[in-house]
């Protein structure tokens, strides 16, 4: 476990993983994160890489042979990131392919994660580097959990996801069986720009946004106003998630997306996939930004 301090926040982040475990205030000691319950959901802020929800049948096809992938990519859960580096308000991860990576994963990559904390915001830098001779293919993305709600005089129906445009956007529907995107969409913003949170919001699972206008998004609540705000200026795709009945509300970057239901399973083919050249080096950040009235 490794952390960062400064007058307004203390952040923590597992070696396993590189997961992002916790945001609180120096001051009033608000935690501003999800607690893993494992009865309910066990994670915090999963990195996803090299995909982004399921697969079809839990693989993919490059160069016509067949590899398979878990859910969300093997960068979650994985014990084998390293840390590279420690500043006063940095950490950075690192991960390399290795032998039995390249039997799931067929490229040469170092995945790099960089934590940077300042004054009451946390940025979280996603860096990809091709060390194949040829072009590899990824996606990645985040899915942080924020606590929901924060404070003991509240309901869930209490907050609302507020995002800056006014939006259309419709969310892009889920096989529940299978976890794979689906031709059907559903209206979430009847007008404006917020979704109002309620426990049976997630009962169709994520809401999956393709096409928003707004690359900030704030968690509002009615009684205590803004709590923090996530901006995903680099992402294009964002997913918004929690277990039915839960306190909390993922909010997630993405690069990419599920399968789609009629995939053909080709990973160069994949939506929303990012084909890096070899030698080059992709990054995307993301930033999450606690509002001062909550620090104390």
């Amino acid at each position: 476990m490794f952390e960062l301090t400064n007058n307004n926040l203390k952040i923590k982040v597992n070696t396993k993983g590189a997961e992002l475990c916790e945001i609180s205030a120096i001051k009033n000691k608000n935690q501003f994160m999800w607690h893993a319950d494992p009865d309910v959901w066990g994670s915090f802020a999963p990195n996803l890489f090299p995909i982004i929800g399921a697969l079809k049948e839990d693989s993919y096809t490059y160069n016509g042979k067949t590899f398979k992938l878990p859910k969300h990519g093997f960068v979650r859960h994985n014990k084998n990131i390293k840390l590279l580096k420690q500043t006063r308000n940095s950490l950075v991860f690192s991960l390399m392919y290795n032998e039995d990576l390249l039997k799931i994963y067929p490229f040469k990559f170092q995945f790099i994660i960089t934590y940077t904390l300042e004054e009451n915001t946390i940025h979280i830098a996603h860096t990809v580097k091709n060390l194949d001779n040829k072009a590899i293919y990824f996606s990645i993305g985040g899915h942080p959990a924020f606590k929901c709600p924060l404070y003991n005089n509240e309901s869930y129906t209490d907050y609302s996801l507020v995002f800056e445009n006014n939006e259309i956007s419709k969310t892009h529907l889920l096989n529940m069986d299978n976890g794979l995107v689906t031709d059907k969409t559903e209206t979430v913003f009847k007008s404006g720009n917020s979704i109002q949170l309620r426990p049976d919001l997630f009962n169709k699972d994520a809401l999956i946004f393709k096409d928003l206008k707004s690359r900030k998004v704030a968690l509002v609540s009615k009684i205590h106003g803004e709590i923090l705000n996530l901006s995903f200026k680099d992402f294009n795709y964002l997913g918004i998630w929690a277990k039915p009945n839960a306190p909390y509300v993922c909010i997630e970057p993405w690069l990419g997306v599920a399968d789609h239901e009629n995939t053909n399973q080709k990973i160069e083919e994949k939506e929303g996939i990012i084909k890096l050249p070899e030698s080059e080096t992709f990054t995307a950040t993301y930033s999450i930004q606690i509002h001062e009235d909550h620090l104390g």
